[in-house]
């Protein structure tokens, strides 16, 4: 089992960030403005970033941050999610993944 599958594994959302990106900082208010409290993994401040960082890259996901797991699922990076959010579509997937109830 890859370290990514196990993070993202029965959270509803959870977002791989660094601290200093303001577009992961942007998105990551966006999931909370809707009542969801998104796991965030910060890859600069935790032991095994930069590791987790490579697998980010390996599924395909460029950049790496901010990459968005909604219901276990990659669901894009911050054009992906702001474009979902433009769409009306963000807030039934929050929904469906059961990180909101409203």
């Amino acid at each position: 089992m890859s370290t990514i599958t196990s993070l993202v594994g029965e959270k509803p959302v959870v977002i791989f960030s660094k601290s200093t990106c303001c577009l992961s900082h942007s998105v990551t208010s966006l999931i909370r403005s809707f009542g969801a409290n998104p796991i965030v993994y910060d890859l600069d401040k935790i032991e095994n970033g930069s590791q987790i960082e490579s697998e980010l890259l390996q599924m395909g996901i460029k950049p790496s941050v901010p990459a968005v797991f909604i219901g276990q699922q990659f669901r894009g990076g911050s054009k992906k999610i702001m474009s979902l959010h433009v769409r009306n579509e963000l807030v039934p997937m929050l929904k469906d993944a059961g990180a909101i109830w409203i």
